[in-house]
């Protein structure tokens, strides 16, 4: 679709509220995704080396037409990243996490 043909998009600035105990975020190294047929949950985890267990950090429960444009702007950010600091290169995961 060229540019001409999109609809006008209606910007305006969102005002966003942060209670202090969020503000700082959480840091995940891991994501686990559930889903049914009305819902995802992403689960985001902390795994530290050497531990068999990993911390649940924060759990997000949304729609998959959320997740369809979650993953649009990731695609999105993450070009823009790689055109500035290269290409991000992912090791092979282990095999028991695939499963």
């Amino acid at each position: 679709m060229a540019d001409d043909d999109k609809p006008p998009v209606n910007v305006s600035r969102l005002k966003v509220h942060i209670d202090e105990h969020l503000a700082a975020g959480v840091y995940a190294n891991m994501v686990m995704v559930h889903q049914t047929d009305s819902e995802m949950v992403l689960d985001f985890l902390f795994l530290q080396p050497g531990q068999p267990k990993a911390l649940l950090r924060s759990r997000v429960v949304t729609s998959p037409r959320h997740i369809k444009r979650l993953i649009t702007v990731l695609q999105d950010q993450m070009s823009r990243y790689e055109q500035i600091h290269g290409e991000v290169k992912l090791p092979k995961p282990p095999e028991e996490l695939m499963h």
